[in-house]
């Protein structure tokens, strides 16, 4: 019987325990006695590898602090990431300027927009054959994306180079077919935007973005034959669904990309290849 008793007072003397150490972990927390522990939210972000998916993990521990778990999903393309937001795969997606976006969400009817402007990535004109475009051989062959809006904006590109007049209707969705002058008789490959990096060999110059420049080893401030100026209207923004616009997590997403210490980050990493616009 007493052995019965000293059990049962341990058994007190632990219950009391318990109930101690959860009153100090509620002191620590603000939680009251026996309240659940909050959930970290989940914010699945698509990106580009470089620099999207690199800012985005620069800003991932200060989301962190706010109770947001960032969770960067990398594509190599510019079809799937908005494709994969449409259809709730993801939460946003960082990758893309607003022509492309708008273009995209039109011919796909995909209800997604913009939320911020975060970066410019200037487009370049790249060789590995001439040193100049004044040496590029009559009927060169140059690389450009094949979607319309990075297409468009290669040849307006080619035409701020001097190596070829569009008409002036063309627009940022100019092809080949508004090229009214060509005096070189360049012609033009179109190809996957991703792909024109490792074509440059077969090339005599392609005009690649930035993003794609950077993962294949180039310097844009470097390497580049002529480059866009930093007033160039092609902002890289976070998209979302459009019914997500006044999400919470996407605004903390939002202000945590646009502080100064990620404008630093930006300017210091990437050497005037990326350029912030907040």
């Amino acid at each position: 019987m007493q052995r019965v008793r000293q059990q049962r007072q341990i058994f007190g003397l632990l219950a009391t325990l318990a109930v101690l150490v959860g009153a100090a972990a509620a002191l620590i927390t603000g939680l009251p006695v026996g309240a659940a522990q909050p959930q970290a939210v989940i914010l699945r972000v698509g990106a580009s590898p470089v620099p999207h998916a690199e800012i985005l993990n620069f800003v991932a521990p200060a989301l962190a602090k706010q109770g947001i778990q960032l969770k960067v999903i990398e594509f190599t393309d510019y079809v799937r990431p908005n494709l994969a937001l449409a259809d709730g795969e993801l939460d946003a997606n960082y990758f893309q300027h607003i022509p492309y976006l708008e273009d995209f969400a039109s011919k796909r009817r995909l209800n997604i927009t913009w939320v911020a402007k975060i970066h410019i990535e200037p487009m370049g004109v790249y060789s590995r054959k001439v040193k100049s475009l004044k040496d590029l051989p009559t009927g060169a062959q140059i690389g450009i994306p094949n979607d319309p809006t990075n297409g468009g904006r290669a040849l307006l590109l080619l035409q701020q180079a001097g190596l070829i007049k569009l008409r002036k209707d063309a627009g940022i969705t100019a092809t080949p077919f508004d090229i009214i002058e060509n005096p070189k008789r360049l012609r033009i490959v179109e190809l996957e935007a991703a792909q024109l990096p490792r074509a440059l060999d077969d090339l005599h110059a392609a005009v690649i973005n930035t993003n794609f420049a950077l993962e294949a080893g180039l310097v844009p401030t470097r390497d580049a034959l002529f480059i866009e100026d930093a007033n160039s209207p092609y902002a890289n923004v976070i998209a979302v669904r459009t019914a997500d616009k006044n999400n919470p997590a996407i605004q903390k997403l939002v202000q945590a990309l646009q502080t100064p210490e990620v404008r630093q980050f930006i300017l210091e990493k990437y050497k005037g290849a990326v350029v912030p616009v907040f």
